[in-house]
């Protein structure tokens, strides 16, 4: 996450992040854009143009906003309703003349946890709008993706219009989530390496593994469904992906699965450092009873000695300078013998 310049209010900046931002609106003929900045109320002027594509892009809107786009779009009240609400699940619906899709961008912050960024985006024959919950997104790139786009490359985009967009909407969120796994990926090696390191406080050993299990749930949660949804996509049937553009679908059908795989192997690893803590913690314990049990031993043996001289009767050497002498030395022996003893068993 890019920094915060030192004369930019922090507070500003964050509410800037949550803020509604002005409606960005764009217009394409022929692979050139025609128009941009202009009202949400002449989107229908532009899509009754032959040969015409609009991007309308909507960040943090309310209720009226949307049924403002609504109207413009002929847009279905169900559409609408999940597109204004926080937190639906990654999904793609299929509807009379349009779609619906939503879908999550993964962003580490700087304490080290995973921001989703949710977008919803409505796709049309002639029309891409995009429902951003959040200023996060990184709009301005998708913005620089179409407008880096080769020359050569230029028919496909006024040739497949919103379909072209599309894909490079989900290409960046897909290739974000990827970055995302990479980064969970790198954090997991670290941490193995640390469970393995007895001078590395035990303490920030679980908070890291908390913390990796944590941000590998969300993105698990949020990067799967993209499977299903772009091989929805690419079903013949809906007629949404026109054929030129399956191999760049097909790219991004590849990264998702990428992602999966990632998902699966980095759980399975976390799954298998729980393991090795608890049979490393399970390990050290018993080399702690070990030592304990050992140390009792060496210890019984002059309490024994001591206990038995200590008794009320007469015995060899009672009251004598060499009865003391001989109970000390056989305390001695027997106390270094135990130790070797033990000190070659690997006890000690």
């Amino acid at each position: 996450m890019a920094d915060i310049p030192s004369e930019v209010d922090p507070a500003a900046h964050a509410r800037d992040r949550t803020g509604a931002r002005p409606p960005r609106t764009r217009a394409w003929r022929d692979g050139k854009v025609v128009a941009e900045g202009f009202p949400v109320t002449e989107v229908s002027d532009y899509l009754r143009k032959p040969g015409h594509v609009v991007w309308l892009d909507l960040c943090a809107p309310d209720h009226k906003d949307l049924l403002a786009v609504a109207g413009e779009l002929g847009l279905d009240p169900v559409a609408v309703e999940d597109a204004v609400s926080r937190h639906e699940r990654t999904k793609l619906d299929r509807y009379d003349d349009y779609a619906f899709l939503n879908v999550y961008s993964p962003e580490c912050s700087a304490e080290g946890k995973i921001v989703l960024h949710e977008v919803s985006a409505f796709v049309t024959d002639a029309a891409l709008v995009t429902v951003r919950q959040d200023s996060g997104f990184d709009v301005d790139g998708l913005v620089r993706r179409w407008d880096d786009t080769p020359e050569v490359e230029r028919p496909e985009l006024a040739r497949y219009g919103v379909p072209y967009l599309l894909y490079n909407l989900l290409d960046m969120v897909v290739d974000a989530q990827l970055d995302t796994a990479e980064l969970l990926d790198g954090e997991a090696d670290e941490l193995g390496e640390l469970v393995f390191d007895d001078s590395h406080p035990v303490r920030d050993v679980q908070r890291r593994s908390f913390d990796l299990r944590r941000n590998l749930v969300s993105l698990r949660r949020v990067a799967l469904p993209m499977r299903e949804l772009v091989n929805t996509l690419l079903r013949r049937d809906l007629e949404i992906v026109a054929a030129p553009l399956v191999p760049y679908y097909q790219d991004v059908y590849d990264h998702t699965m990428r992602v999966a795989e990632f998902t699966d192997s980095l759980r399975e690893m976390v799954a298998n450092l729980l393991d090795t803590r608890i049979s490393l913690q399970g390990n050290r314990l018993n080399e702690v009873m070990k030592k304990v049990t050992s140390w009792a031993a060496i210890i019984a043996v002059p309490t024994a000695v001591t206990g038995f001289y200590g008794q009320n009767v007469p015995y060899p050497g009672s009251g004598t300078h060499w009865g003391f002498v001989t109970s000390t030395t056989v305390m001695i022996i027997c106390s270094v013998t135990l130790y070797f003893v033990f000190k070659l068993r690997d006890w000690l």
